[in-house]
């Protein structure tokens, strides 16, 4: 009875196969969320990336159009467009344009400012059950560019 409790003691002491399967264990534990955590933060950056950059595009295309029609739908291409090279598509966006005289737009040397809304949807995250809305996170992007006081001479003309 000695020796069988010696042995099943000895056995218990023994760690010899056991470290590989707690790195295995430990590291799926701590590995997945880490690259799930940077796939997530890749992906909101990318989308701030790409509000940004779609902002500063369609201020320039606004303030460089010939009237206030054709500056709107400069600028709404310009973001579509933007967020088309970012892969943000097929996203609900939402382009606002805000003028410092509200009349009128393209009056030499005031501001436009163009601000770019998107939701940003988190990666591989199912759309079962609606969760598609619950895990996005809403990305802004705003840019302001002023109208040259040159630029409205050479329109008129």
């Amino acid at each position: 009875m000695a020796a069988l409790a010696m042995t099943i003691d000895r056995r218990m002491r023994d760690d010899s196969g056991s470290a590989s399967l707690e790195f295995i264990t430990v590291g799926m534990i701590l590995l997945v969320p880490l690259v799930y955590l940077v796939l997530a933060l890749s992906a909101v950056q990318g989308g701030a990336l790409a509000v940004e950059g779609a902002a500063r595009q369609a201020a320039r295309v606004y303030v460089l159009a010939a009237d206030d029609a054709a500056a709107r739908a400069g600028a709404a291409r310009a973001v579509e467009v933007a967020l088309a090279d970012y892969g943000l598509e097929n996203q609900a966006v939402t382009v606002q344009v805000d003028c410092e005289t509200p009349d009128r737009c393209l009056t030499p040397r005031s501001g436009v400012t163009v601000t770019v809304r998107v939701v940003v949807p988190l990666p591989l995250v199912p759309d079962v059950l609606s969760l598609g809305n619950v895990a996005a996170l809403p990305v802004e992007g705003t840019a302001t560019q002023i109208v040259s006081r040159f630029w409205h001479a050479e329109r008129t003309e």
